[in-house]
């Protein structure tokens, strides 16, 4: 009977931040929409064929989320395939996090910027519901992954880090890959904070005024957490330094899909003609960019290697 509760008391939780996530999701979506038929544009430049693109891009991004939500409150979402739910969660898990903790400062930023470039007043409107809208899926979206993770694949969350690993396992390899992704980590890491605090090697000396409090915190944000998954995957693949698995599963997690999933925003984002050119020197650009995104997948491939021999061993144990 206990045993009962606590699985109804999951689904309940499940659902409360699945239909959460799609409460959030749901006026950005709308307010994208609208801006692709040309209704409500607080500029003339986002009737622009590029910006029309951009914006059924992320549509189709949206409503996405929107029925991976809808999959992790309701039974039918544990038949889906692993990839397809974990893919998309895996992306907009890397956007919406790291975005939550600056969104405080970069919202204002933001409004107060686009004013002063003379936007149209209902932009201000438009841009508290965008901001309400990541803010909220940021929040709702990871508690409801977490419901999902824990019905269908427990180990995640089940016993210590240290397990004893079945034979034929992959753990010398992904030991040996997360060596090298450290070393890529830390050095984009610093690149990036160094940047963030002011460092102008790199950077185009045409293009220095042009640094401000989003590229600041945006180059902060991606040394940081290159740094915080580096930490992550070492702790998972060498199983030293945590006793609990979670926290640098979840560390490894976030920061691999964010380095690729902002990166892959960046270039989204660079075919707006409005788009500001980049501050760093082109050879520089590139490299950091494509090597975010690399170290990204690399990561994420090396954390399903350990949560596949993980998911081995905790099954023959039970």
């Amino acid at each position: 009977m206990n045993g009962k509760k606590i699985v109804s008391q999951l689904i309940k939780k499940r659902k409360f931040w699945g239909y959460s996530t799609v409460i959030a999701i749901t006026p950005y979506l709308l307010i994208k929409i609208a801006w692709t038929f040309g209704v409500f544009m607080p500029t003339e430049q986002m009737g622009d064929p590029s910006w029309r693109t951009a914006n059924v891009i992320t549509i189709i991004l949206a409503a996405v989320g929107i029925l991976v939500a809808f999959a992790f409150s309701m039974p039918w979402g544990e038949k889906l395939p692993a990839w397809l739910v974990t893919f998309p969660v895996w992306v907009g898990t890397g956007l919406l996090i790291p975005m939550l903790l600056l969104a405080p400062v970069l919202g204002p930023a933001a409004m107060i910027r686009d004013q002063q470039a003379g936007v149209a007043d209902v932009w201000v409107y438009e841009q508290i519901f965008v901001i309400v809208s990541l803010v909220g899926a940021g929040i709702c979206l990871p508690f409801a992954l977490i419901g999902y993770t824990k019905t269908r694949w427990p180990e995640v969350f089940a016993g210590p880090i240290d397990i004893e690993l079945l034979p034929g396992n992959s753990q010398k390899l992904y030991i040996t890959l997360a060596r090298l992704i450290s070393a890529g980590c830390i050095l984009l890491g610093l690149v990036k904070v160094f940047w963030a605090v002011g460092g102008t090697v790199g950077i185009n000396p045409a293009m220095l005024e042009n640094r401000d409090i989003w590229w600041h915190l945006l180059s902060l944000s991606t040394g940081l957490w290159a740094f915080v998954g580096t930490w992550g995957l070492l702790v998972l693949t060498t199983r030293r330094g945590s006793k609990n698995f979670f926290i640098p599963m979840a560390a490894a997690w976030i920061s691999s899909g964010m380095l690729f999933s902002y990166n892959l925003f960046n270039r989204l984002s660079a075919t707006r003609p409005d788009t500001q050119p980049a501050l760093e020197y082109p050879l520089v650009y590139e490299l950091t960019t494509e090597l975010g995104s690399v170290l990204g997948v690399m990561m994420g491939m090396v954390l399903l290697m350990v949560l596949h021999d993980r998911r081995r061993a905790m099954r023959m144990a039970f």
